[in-house]
């Protein structure tokens, strides 16, 4: 039983974000066409210390390309417009620390001038 082994990587790129990471890779097939695929990696500590990692893979072909494109669109500009681009899912986190927003007043710089340097 021959593994099936995955093809060279034409092109690449990254999008870190947070515990995930997501792969964007181009690969060619046996007849020399190109795919994509799109792998979420996702980080997983143990209280030990030590990590694994967890991935998704999705494979799309050109001719799903535009289908996918315009489900996406659809699904992401729906939750943005229900649900706005604030990430309410990072409130509970197990580090979360709300921002403070500090807003500075004229009272608290000083006026220097250039002579005084």
């Amino acid at each position: 039983m021959s593994e099936r082994v995955e093809q060279e990587e034409i092109f690449s790129q990254v999008l870190r974000a947070g515990r995930r990471t997501y792969f964007f890779d181009v690969r060619a097939t046996k007849a020399d066409d190109y795919y994509l695929t799109i792998t979420e990696s996702k980080k997983f500590t143990h209280d030990d210390g030590s990590f694994h990692y967890q991935k998704h893979k999705i494979y799309l072909y050109k001719e799903d390309f535009t289908d996918f494109k315009e489900m996406l669109e659809k699904a992401t500009g729906y939750i943005v417009k229900e649900k706005g681009e604030e990430v309410i899912s990072e409130r509970h986190q197990k580090d979360y620390r709300k921002e403070e927003v500090v807003e500075a007043t004229t009272e608290s710089f000083t006026d220097v001038s250039f002579e005084d340097i």
